[in-house]
């Protein structure tokens, strides 16, 4: 008997699955239990190629239709979703090992959200009219043509609807690759959005590694590359990219800084921490990884902090009542485990976790370290995994220069009940996606992104639409033409 995460096939191209198996097998891991339950292919040549031929070929029929029959199949597809919204939460926990508990409402839903809300913006794509005496220039938005999407392994449902959505209602056709290591949730989006009414051939899903991802971005035929990965991945597409003159968003890593001031709400304030640390186990880009917090209040937060997080329960990600997922594989693990040694050789006090659990499947428990210097490697490289560090300082400007000394600048958080300070810190903060008294709240409705090494472009809200849009001006002359001869 095939498990329920096996897809009907490894890629789903012009409206319907296709296998090629060809192409080198790609095992899919439950984290949970290191066992094998799928079994994808990745693309061969002919495989890229029929997704690109199809995806350009049905974007022209696309494009001519009105804003708002595209939208009402967003709309129609965001409904299906949620409706099956268990089933792929279910198909989510398998892909990443993140508990139930968090799938349920942060992975379908989200995707569902990006449906929703750019299925509502499709039919109010408009230019606009510029009068100039007698003459006019009119603008029109049009689509970029063929989009390319490559996902991350965090958030595999969520991220092809992040970029298949505005694509689509802008009028563009989508091949995307998910990550080699979750590669079964995208299936079940293209599935969804043919089923809502979308032409063949118009959000197209293919498997690989890089090389398969290297040949997507570098076809002539491809428009715009967009993006979710690490720093080094994301220079060397977007080099890629560059060479063929494509347009481009890259949604990058990070190592975001959340600064706790002494008035702030504790318990709130550790809250924040531990969303900005621990959730999906720490595998998110925006993640709050240094978390300053003001002399005053460090050992009462660093009790608190420890207090709670001994609240958090490992288990079986397929039981509603874990709260704390395993690593996505035993790499990652492995990697996490590796700065967890580093942290203690440079000299960091352990306040918690610091091992990998004593369970089957990934599992690390969620670290604390107390004592972070700046210099210190945890307080320098993205970790991606459940490791916070927790440094001290002492006065607002000191903490805005040291939170600001990164490469990164995707993110940041600010803590305090004096909202003045608030705004005027984060006003001084370089990163894209900020909080106030809170953390990685991640609504449509707001655009994300980073600046600095962090990215290049934004995902979500009207943003999103400039990303995947373009503007043809057109001048028009009412009267005679005056030429010098």
């Amino acid at each position: 008997m095939t498990h329920p995460a096996q897809p009907e096939a490894s890629h789903f191209i012009n409206g319907e699955y296709v296998e090629d198996t060809a192409g080198t097998p790609i095992p899919v891991i439950y984290a949970a239990t290191g066992a094998q339950i799928a079994t994808v292919y990745a693309a061969t040549p002919a495989i890229v190629e029929l997704a690109l031929s199809t995806a350009k070929e049905a974007q022209k029929a696309w494009a001519k239709m009105t804003g708002t029959e595209r939208g009402r199949i967003l709309r129609r597809a965001a409904d299906i979703m949620r409706e099956r919204n268990h089933d792929l939460s279910v198909l989510e926990t398998y892909d990443t090992g993140k508990p139930l508990q968090e799938t349920l409402v942060a992975d379908a839903t989200s995707g569902a959200d990006a449906l929703e809300y750019f299925g509502g913006l499709a039919a109010s794509l408009t230019g606009e009219h510029i009068p100039l005496g007698e003459d006019w220039v009119y603008t029109k938005r049009e689509a970029l043509g063929l989009c390319v999407g490559i996902g991350a392994w965090n958030y595999p449902t969520q991220i092809a609807c992040w970029k298949g959505a505005p694509a689509l209602a802008c009028g563009n056709s989508m091949v995307f690759k998910p990550s080699e290591t979750t590669p079964l949730c995208a299936l079940k989006v293209a599935e969804i959005l043919i089923e809502a009414g979308a032409p063949a051939g118009v959000f197209n899903v293919v498997q690989g590694m890089g090389e398969v991802g290297g040949a997507l971005v570098t076809d002539p035929r491809v428009d715009k590359v967009s993006l979710t990965g690490s720093v080094p991945t994301g220079k060397k597409v977007y080099a890629a990219a560059a060479e063929g003159m494509k347009h481009v968003t890259m949604e990058l890593g990070g190592k975001s800084p959340l600064i706790i001031f002494d008035d702030a709400d504790i318990d709130n304030a550790v809250g924040g921490a531990i969303n900005g640390n621990f959730y999906s186990s720490g595998q998110v880009c925006s993640n709050g990884t240094r978390v300053f917090v003001q002399k005053g209040i460090k050992e009462k937060f660093l009790a608190r902090l420890a207090e709670r997080t001994g609240n958090a329960i490992l288990g079986d990600p397929m039981d509603e009542a874990t709260s704390f997922g395993p690593m996505v594989t035993e790499n990652q693990m492995n990697i996490v485990l590796g700065y967890v040694e580093k942290g203690k050789e440079e000299g960091a006090r352990l306040i918690c976790g610091g091992n990998r659990a004593d369970m089957d499947g990934y599992f690390i428990e969620p670290t604390v370290f107390a004592d972070v210097t700046d210099d210190m490697t945890i307080a320098r490289e993205e970790i991606f995994g459940p490791v916070m560090s927790v440094l001290d300082f002492e006065t607002e400007e000191e903490v805005v220069a040291r939170a600001n000394d990164t490469e990164f600048g995707l993110s940041a958080g600010v803590f305090t009940k004096d909202f003045t300070r608030a705004h005027r810190v984060i006003g001084n903060l370089e990163a894209g996606s900020c909080f106030i008294n809170s953390y990685n709240d991640a609504p449509v409705e707001a655009p994300f992104g980073g600046v600095k090494a962090s990215g290049v472009g934004r995902e979500n809200s009207k943003e999103a639409i400039k990303h995947f849009s373009q503007v043809k001006s057109v001048y028009v002359r009412m009267g005679d033409v005056e030429a010098a001869f």
